[in-house]
């Protein structure tokens, strides 16, 4: 085994490393595509409600939302490869409860677990490669990490629809026990362990656990209120709000904290992560409520439902590159502005789903402008959020905004459908009115984003290099941002 930081890309060793970063990374990733086209089959088998398919949901964002920036910083203190490790270890402990849930609330505990082990392996599978290879080679290696892994966001929703189909919902969770398996194995045997020897030997576990607290209470009051509040919804909401109020807290005195509040002293850091907030509210709604539409009010089979959606990963495969490009050239303002207004645009055009709706002539250009939108938005986005901090913070403002993705997503699936009072319980034309609805509201969030674009956000950014310290964790892959997982991406290579 070579050591680390000399790996060359082209190499048995090089291979070996990329395998097992993308093998560990893709078993989150296609869990978490494919949990989104597995939700109705799920509430069928278990009796459960839509505020039960919420929880499915939200119950695995919460821990990862809150415990991401901490799990970056466990891998440079006690060792990449071992955290990555038993980041596996502990998703497939959890993935095996998962498949084998009895009821909801096993299933969505379990699915809490599941996010608290992949916020070990986010940030691990491409700090490992970061640390592994050579600086020479460490952007061809980002490079190839993230075509490999666009290539599994693209057949997850089609391999997670046919297993639903062919077999069982459980057969979802269940698939990543030989795969993640196979990717321990290769991990011990073929990558070197790295830690950052300058790392301050700290973790902020107080930051972690308010954040955790505040981000289940809100969402418990979103999710179970949605029908009215009672006295235990209210609490719950108080609550939510002084653990996010004591966590800020927490993170203004500390000496080394989670979240550096002074980031968030830039306008246009700030101002991207607001139109990152508004543009993954507008995904995590069309991602959650556009499944739910096509299967239990269009007929549409998991497979059928989940094929649907790949027009979006590819046209984000195909542009985001060229996105990332002219953003070089012309700053990421426009784009930035405009890709928004493109994807609410596209939820405009999803809201006309409806009951008798075709394919090609209803779904497909509703799917395609709204993916030609993503595509517009995400790679200048990035460019956005790493020109608005200096080098020192690059890895935190990389990982604010992967947070801020994953909290939109959160609040997405849990607020809407309260705010537009969709319920399952009244059958397809209940669904589908508050349907039309939350995609009429995500599309007003999303331009609203555009807006904030335009009025933060500088012409020209200053473009950096790739170096270990911009190798980052944001989340700016549709499918991963919504069902749970994640991509990465680095300014120049993996765009």
């Amino acid at each position: 085994m070579e050591p680390a930081g000399t790996i060359r890309f082209g190499t048995p060793a090089g291979r070996w490393v990329v395998f097992a970063t993308v093998l560990g990374s893709g078993v989150a990733f296609l869990d978490g595509t494919v949990v989104n086209v597995a939700l109705p089959t799920i509430g069928r088998d278990l009796s459960t409600g839509l505020s039960g398919l919420q929880w499915i949901l939200d119950g695995y964002l919460v821990t990862l939302s809150a415990l991401l920036l901490l799990g970056g910083s466990l891998g440079d203190l006690f060792g990449r490869r071992r955290t990555y490790v038993i980041g596996l270890v502990a998703f497939t402990v959890a993935s095996t409860i998962c498949g084998l849930a009895p009821n909801t609330g096993a299933l969505i505990a379990a699915r809490a677990a599941q996010g608290a082990a992949a916020a070990l392996l986010v940030p691990g599978s491409l700090a490992i490669i970061s640390a592994s290879f050579h600086p020479d080679d460490r952007g061809r290696a980002v490079g190839a990490w993230s075509g490999l892994g666009g290539i599994a966001g693209a057949i997850g929703p089609f391999v997670g629809g046919w297993l639903v189909d062919a077999g069982s919902w459980r057969l979802v969770f269940l698939i990543n026990l030989p795969l993640a398996a196979v990717a321990v194995a290769v991990t011990l045997r073929h990558v070197p362990e790295s830690n950052d020897a300058d790392a301050v030997r700290h973790v902020d576990v107080p930051g972690a656990v308010a954040a955790s607290l505040g981000l289940a209470g809100l969402a418990y009051a979103f999710i179970e209120g949605s029908g009215g509040l009672d006295s235990t919804d209210i609490l719950a909401g108080v609550a939510g709000v002084v653990a996010v109020g004591v966590f800020l807290l927490i993170e203004r005195r500390s000496r080394q904290p989670m979240l550096p509040l002074d980031v968030f002293s830039s306008r246009q850091f700030t101002g991207a992560n607001l139109t990152t907030l508004a543009v993954y509210a507008g995904l995590g709604s069309a991602t959650f409520l556009v499944v739910l539409q096509l299967q239990l009010g269009l007929g549409y089979s998991a497979v059928e439902a989940g094929a649907s959606l790949l027009p979006i990963t590819l046209l984000m495969l195909g542009l985001s590159a060229r996105a990332g490009q002219l953003a070089q050239r012309i700053g990421p303002r426009v784009p930035m502005t405009l890709g928004p207004l493109v994807i609410g645009f596209g939820l405009l055009l999803l809201s006309r789903i409806e009951a008798g709706s075709e394919y090609v002539s209803d779904v497909l250009p509703a799917v395609l402008v709204f993916g030609l939108g993503l595509a517009m938005t995400v790679a200048p986005l990035t460019s956005a959020v790493l020109a608005a901090v200096d080098d020192h913070h690059l890895g935190v403002g990389s990982g604010v905004n992967n947070a801020v993705a994953r909290v939109a997503g959160l609040l997405s699936v849990a607020l809407l459908p309260a705010l537009v009072g969709l319920d399952l319980a009244g059958g397809p034309g209940q669904l589908g009115r508050g349907f039309t609805a939350a995609m009429r509201l995500s599309a007003v969030i999303c331009a609203a984003g555009g807006a904030v674009a335009f009025l933060t956000i500088r012409t020209q950014v200053a473009q950096r290099p790739i170096t270990q310290a911009s190798i980052v964790q944001p989340c700016h892959h549709p499918a991963a941002c919504v069902g749970g997982s994640s991509r990465a991406t680095s300014p120049g290579a993996a765009q």
